[in-house]
């Protein structure tokens, strides 16, 4: 068995595997974001304020960053295809319940249990992806994966006006139950299988405790700031984040195989790359949060204006990924990343030093440049994050490739509020300044990485 899964899946059955990580993926990348549209028709239509409506993002957000790591555990434990196949069936039964909701504390709940079954999915899709694709084609699996991330979160706002231009906001769920189905169908069928760990192996459940106190308390930090709550409260929330974590990381280094990987971090292409993702997640949400302001109050342009010249960014991200996967077995995945962490950090500083009355085709260009520097860099990077960990661990690997990137993208949100209450109306532009250099720090991190050799999985 492990000597087929490390040459991968035969042609008929691979398409069949990616398949449904393709359709799973995209519904827990697209629930991310299809509700903000719909916020205030869901705040009016449960009675419900604008301020305590947006729990119905945040729920689904925090369920994910603290169940991550522990699910992505029981895949090396247990076996990734059946952590995927629960998350399927948890995350379809739960969007029925959200679209059944008559009350923002049901919808609340049901936003949680669909957050549970989104983190099942994202966190061994990565691990799965290994198992599907031979190792001298893993690029092409990471680039396709990325290409969807990157398809999904662009395609949300659009795809939740189109459902919401013909139905009612509980059709932005109710759509995912039949592809839940054909989804769970599909895995049935054509997902590997991964060799479980030994018995003596078991689930620590005090380190999936402080896991998930850890990274809420973040979360919650980090958002309770972006949203000017009391200093007194967040101050309160940071210290106690400090103390948790502190005891967390300190029973992960005395377990033989710990929750929280930092047993892989002690890998220097692992760690670096981790670092890499952070820096290059925070970027660009710092990017793409401060420039729908930047372009309508610095520009001038409309709402309709500022979104078709924000969708180069995404476009060309499409583009460049799945070339990135092909480019990955040829060039050596340091220098790729830091070549695309270089050409993001010079369309975001074009950006940040536009004219004040820039043409459409100068904002435009910034933009591809900024899409294609992004898309460059993360299926090599994700690539590498994978390949880096031994094979048993993949499901860790894959677990922390997606902390990775909402603790990146979290941090990025937080300091554009920071920025903005620093800075004022040059808030947006200090911004874009902040984004480019974590830009050009991903790009060292990911130069250091040359200097290791190629993974050989």
């Amino acid at each position: 068995m492990d000597k087929k899964l490390s040459d991968g899946l035969p042609v008929p059955q691979r398409y069949g595997a990616i398949l449904t990580i393709v359709l799973g993926i995209t519904m827990a990348v697209l629930d991310g974001a299809i509700a903000n549209v719909a916020l205030p028709t869901i705040a009016s239509d449960l009675h419900a304020s604008p301020a305590a409506s947006i729990w119905i993002v945040n729920a689904y957000q925090i369920a994910i960053v603290i169940s991550l790591l522990s699910l992505a555990f029981l895949g090396d434990m247990i076996g990734y295809h059946r952590i995927y196949k629960i998350g399927l069936i948890v995350f379809t039964l739960a969007s029925g319940l959200c679209a059944m909701s008559n009350s923002l504390e049901m919808l609340t709940l049901a936003r949680v249990a669909q957050g549970l079954g989104g983190a099942a999915l994202m966190s061994v899709n990565t691990a799965l992806i290994r198992l599907i694709y031979p190792q001298r084609q893993l690029g092409r699996g990471m680039g396709i994966n990325s290409f969807v991330v990157a398809v999904s979160s662009a395609a949300g706002p659009t795809i939740a006006a189109a459902i919401l231009s013909v139905a009612s906001w509980q059709w932005l769920f109710l759509v995912n139950v039949p592809l839940g189905v054909i989804s769970w169908v599909l895995a049935v069928r054509y997902l590997p299988a991964n060799g479980s760990r030994s018995q003596a192996t078991r689930f620590d459940l005090p380190s999936a405790i402080m896991n998930a106190l850890t990274f809420g308390l973040l979360i919650t930090a980090l958002g309770g700031f972006a949203q000017g709550q009391s200093t007194t409260q967040v101050v309160a929330e940071v210290v106690l984040l400090l103390i948790v974590g502190f005891f967390f990381i300190r029973r992960q280094l005395r377990l033989p195989v710990p929750l929280l990987p930092v047993d892989l971090l002690r890998i220097p292409l692992f760690s670096l790359s981790i670092c890499t993702s952070i820096c290059s997640f925070c970027a660009q949400m710092l990017a793409l949060v401060s420039l729908p302001f930047f372009l309508q109050t610095m520009m001038g342009r409309s709402e309709v204006e500022t979104g078709l010249l924000l969708t180069p960014w995404p476009l060309a991200t499409m583009v460049m990924a799945p070339l990135a996967g092909y480019l990955i077995e040829r060039v050596h995945a340091g220098f790729l990343g830091a070549l695309g962490m270089a050409v993001m950090a010079c369309g975001l500083f074009a950006l940040a030093l536009l004219p004040s009355s820039p043409s459409d085709l100068d904002i435009i260009w910034r933009m591809i440049l900024c899409g294609a520097g992004f898309g460059l860099f993360q299926s090599p990077n994700n690539h590498t994050i994978i390949s880096a960990a031994p094979r048993s661990r993949s499901g860790g690997a894959s677990g922390m490739l997606g902390t990775a990137r909402l603790l990146g993208q979290s941090t990025g949100a937080a300091l554009v509020a920071l920025m903005f209450n620093a800075f004022g109306d040059s808030g947006t532009h200090v911004s874009l300044l902040l984004a480019g250099s974590l830009a050009v720090v991903a790009a060292l991190f990911s130069g250091l990485r040359v200097t290791q050799p190629r993974v050989q999985s």
